[in-house]
């Protein structure tokens, strides 16, 4: 069954995720990726623009759904090792989750949902595997 997920991360670590085709969650731990399955729809929540820094974003940045395959360490530097996950990543708009606070059910993060995050990024419902 296709689930649906919200990551947290700073705008600027979303790009470098979408540019390089992966997901990353809380600072490179494998046990919440490993709830991740191929096929599954991910949605990056960025609450600030810059890692640490004070200038607040509150928006979508980006979408996608999860390729076949494994979680994998990615060697940094400097000792560090995160965990990732391959994304297909669509293109989308950035979204200011002001839009959708009256609209969004949040309990958990529902077809419906996703949906709706989806199209107001304008991404491609199709290869999301959402009807239109």
């Amino acid at each position: 069954m296709t689930q649906n997920w919200i990551a947290v991360a700073s705008a600027d670590h979303v790009r470098q995720g979408v540019d390089q085709g992966f997901m990353q969650v809380c600072h490179g731990k494998s046990s919440p990726l490993r709830r991740v399955k191929p096929g599954d729809r991910v949605a990056y929540y960025s609450p600030t623009i810059e890692f640490g820094g004070r200038s607040k974003l509150q928006a979508f940045t980006a979408i996608g759904v999860v390729k076949a395959g494994d979680i994998y360490q990615f060697d940094m530097g400097g000792g560090f090792s995160p965990f990732r996950r391959d994304v297909s990543w669509l293109s989308a708009q950035k979204l200011p989750i002001h839009r959708l606070l009256d609209v969004l059910e949040f309990s958990s993060v529902s077809d419906h949902d996703m949906q709706v995050i989806a199209t107001d990024m304008q991404a491609d419902l199709t290869r999301m595997g959402l009807a239109p």
